[in-house]
């Protein structure tokens, strides 16, 4: 089964959600906002990770890079492509959000270096 990750970027952590196909959270956690730290997770969850989406802002293409040269799909999402219908307890749209619009159609999605 596929799976999709969602990455809320902030300077010093980064909140990932990772979904399947169907958009069932699978795992959620706070990792470094550093290329390898985010690779390293991936990398280490054992499940085929087919698209990774960030919220494009003023770290995301550095993230970005580092996730492609690493070999993993990734992709940036404006904000408003990542709201997706969730909110979490605290009234701010997550990573659950990115990940949601990473299940949907490529082709809507905001391809990388366009941001």
């Amino acid at each position: 089964m596929e799976h999709y990750a969602g990455i809320d970027v902030s300077l010093e952590l980064s909140s990932i959600c990772v979904v399947d196909a169907q958009g069932k959270i699978v795992k959620e956690a706070k990792v470094a906002s550093e290329p390898e730290a985010l690779v390293c997770f991936c990398k280490g969850l054992g499940l085929p990770v087919k698209r990774i989406g960030l919220e494009a802002g003023p770290l995301s293409q550095w993230l970005h890079a580092g996730l492609v040269q690493a070999g993993f799909e990734s992709v940036l999402l404006e904000n408003t492509a990542c709201k997706g219908g969730v909110v979490g307890d605290d009234g701010e749209d997550g990573p659950q959000g990115c990940a949601w619009a990473c299940t949907a159609d490529p082709n809507g999605m905001v391809p990388g270096g366009a941001c």
